[in-house]
């Protein structure tokens, strides 16, 4: 049964972080994923020291913030001066990620945090942190935080689709109809921000990492049509998190690092296919009909 939670919990938390990873690789945003993951790092540990506790709001305030200052801040630095945007975003979250570690070291008696927790995770204790109302058990409270984040962002997808749709695959034709664009970049930071730290706890930091790019990334070989991706999206995250958690139990390794593995050997695995694909059954007339297929579906 402990084995079941940490696979259900895995798979919520995966699913989260694939569909927001998957507008960022739609965006071409997918280093601000690796970055805010970082960033947030220092959000938590400067919550914690201002307000003395480790609970779930804190700690998401401090990373809503951190991510927000990342996304600013590397845009700034990009606009105003001859930095690229990429390096200018290396930049901001290398410095936050190193400025929280020497918090972490500064205040170790305070911040009940350590290298490997921000890494790795600690996936295989979290069944025994359990919620209880009155005499009921209501199951591992990573659970309840995963289900709870991968429904807040299901939601947010369902309700908003078109306004993601248009402001990733039109900006212009958006602004044009009064779409903020720069709204619904600033949520998609908010909702990056949100899952990296509700995950941070549970997967580590090589996780959050992996499930924010590589299941979008994957997808993306296939399908840049915004619905089947994050269809794709889900079902390699889904797949990762098994084949990840079969490999950790037989090698009897770090969960966290071999789903990352997993993930990575199915974009690798799915590169090979495609590309013999390609090669074998389609010819160039075929190849443009399919491209301009997937821009009019787009």
């Amino acid at each position: 049964m402990y084995e079941l939670w940490i696979i259900i919990t895995a798979i919520l938390t995966a699913l989260s972080c694939a569909l927001v990873g998957s507008l960022l690789i739609l965006r071409r945003m997918a280093m601000l994923g690796d970055a805010i993951s970082h960033s947030v790092l220092l959000g938590i540990v400067i919550s914690y020291l201002l307000f003395d506790t480790l609970a779930l709001p804190a700690l998401l305030f401090g990373a809503l913030l951190a991510g927000l200052v990342t996304a600013w801040l590397s845009t700034a630095i990009s606009q105003r001066s001859i930095i690229q945007p990429d390096a200018s975003l290396g930049l901001v979250f290398i410095w936050m990620f190193a400025l929280a570690l020497v918090l972490i070291a500064l205040f170790a008696d305070r911040v009940h945090l350590d290298h490997h927790h921000i890494v790795f995770g600690e996936m295989a204790f979290l069944p025994f942190e359990r919620w209880r109302w009155m005499d009921l058990d209501l199951g591992p409270r990573a659970f309840w935080i995963a289900l709870s984040l991968f429904i807040v962002n299901l939601c947010i997808l369902l309700v908003a689709f078109e306004r993601f749709r248009l402001t990733t695959f039109a900006p212009s034709f958006a602004l044009s109809l009064g779409i903020s664009v720069g709204f619904w970049h600033y949520l998609l930071v908010s909702m990056v921000s949100v899952t990296a730290v509700a995950a941070f706890d549970l997967m580590g930091s090589i996780l959050v990492v992996a499930f924010l790019v590589i299941p979008g990334a994957t997808a993306y070989l296939i399908s840049q049509q915004l619905k089947t991706l994050l269809v794709l999206a889900s079902i390699y995250a889904i797949s990762a998190v098994l084949l990840g958690f079969g490999l950790a139990w037989w090698l009897d390794t770090a969960l966290s690092a071999a789903m990352a593995f997993m993930s990575g050997m199915l974009f690798v695995a799915t590169l090979i296919i495609q590309g013999l694909h390609h090669r074998y059954f389609l010819t160039p007339i075929n190849v443009q009909r399919q491209q301009n297929q997937n821009d009019k579906k787009a």
